[in-house]
């Protein structure tokens, strides 16, 4: 599986890397994009800044959904949203409720970063492409255009941070009383490398680089779909000299997030389990507290479905969803306008397919 992945993941890369050169190579006629270094740089920046806050806001949530993912039916100890804030609260106070979330900020940053920025570029030069194609230099980008772009954007984004979101899963799952305590992001880092060498670091890699299909991609279309549709049809008089106020973004983003997350959200599941395979201290942080020592082991992505649903039922691949869907909305909708804000407070030029 390990193989398969790397080869899947060089394959994508090359394909948008060669997508990329051939608009660099068709330019004749028409201008190029900017690529002066203080835009790129603000792009960067407001991508950050938007993966930093939101995250943050949701950090509790992120952390339950990910304890009910990883949980083990016959000794569960998180039960619900509301029950599992009370008990983390109890067993681990106020820093239980944020653990991970400075690895998460760490590895979010850069990675809402590059997907911002990306899907960006990804969009001006498609929407290029399709122009000449058309021969329409009016063209703008189609809804599947944009989940083109959005899913190269989520794809370059969370394979280059991946490694940082696999030790950001187990250190968010060990508690106080988990046999292996992980110190930090380095310490996790070269412990996974050192007793499981450098392919468990991309464990999960596979199920992600799918998910990130439906989930980046739809978050991107629905977005931009919907704010394209509000400022031409103009309902209940939303629109303002042009622009949608924070408000109208803000819905736009909750249902681009809604829909993204329904979509991919077994595979997420499947993702986290993978990750725990080979850690040898798994089976106690994820059944609890030491009391059984069974290795967990997958096979891959096929495998690790087989049997999830086999031993705990379809309702198995939507575990975590209600924490999960009551950050997620918050969480994407917050991205977006934080994105944005930023944005013109910088200076930059928001919508791409202008």
């Amino acid at each position: 599986m390990a193989s398969e992945d790397v080869k899947t993941g060089d394959s994508a890369v090359s394909t948008i890397v060669n997508l990329a050169e051939e608009a660099k190579l068709a330019r004749e006629g028409v201008k190029a994009p900017s690529y002066a270094l203080l835009s790129i740089s603000k792009s960067l920046i407001a991508g950050g800044v938007a993966g930093g806050v939101s995250r943050t806001a949701v950090a509790p949530l992120e952390r339950l959904k990910i304890l009910l993912q990883v949980q083990n039916p016959h000794s569960i100890k998180y039960n619900g949203t509301i029950q599992g804030l009370k008990y983390i609260w109890r067993t681990e106070g106020f820093r239980g409720m944020f653990k991970g979330n400075g690895t998460n900020c760490a590895r979010i940053i850069p990675n809402s970063a590059v997907k911002f920025f990306s899907y960006e570029e990804a969009s001006k030069r498609i929407l290029y492409i399709y122009r000449q194609q058309t021969g329409n230099d009016d063209a703008q980008l189609t809804p599947l255009l944009r989940l083109g772009a959005g899913a190269c954007a989520g794809i370059i984004a969370m394979s280059a941070t991946y490694p940082m979101d696999m030790v950001r899963g187990r250190l968010t799952v060990q508690t106080e009383k988990s046999p292996r305590q992980y110190k930090g992001i380095f310490h996790a880092l070269t412990t996974v490398l050192k007793e499981e060498g450098p392919r468990a670091l991309y464990k999960g890699w596979l199920p992600s680089v799918i998910g990130v299909i439906p989930y980046v991609g739809l978050n991107f279309a629905v977005y931009e779909s919907l704010k394209d549709w509000l400022l031409k049809s103009n309902p209940f008089g939303l629109v303002q000299d042009n622009e949608l106020g924070v408000t109208t973004r803000l819905a736009c983003g909750a249902a681009a997030g809604t829909v993204g997350q329904t979509v991919a959200y077994p595979l997420d599941v499947i993702r986290r389990r993978m990750q725990m395979v080979g850690w040898k201290d798994a089976a106690s942080v994820v059944i609890g507290d030491g009391k059984s020592k069974a290795p967990l082991e997958y096979a891959g992505m096929v495998d690790a479905f087989r049997k999830t649903v086999r031993h705990e039922g379809f309702g198995a691949l939507y575990k975590g969803l209600v924490p999960n869907s009551m950050k997620v909305v918050p969480s994407i909708a917050i991205a977006f306008v934080t994105y944005e804000l930023v944005k013109e407070v910088l200076g930059v030029e928001v919508r791409v397919s202008d």
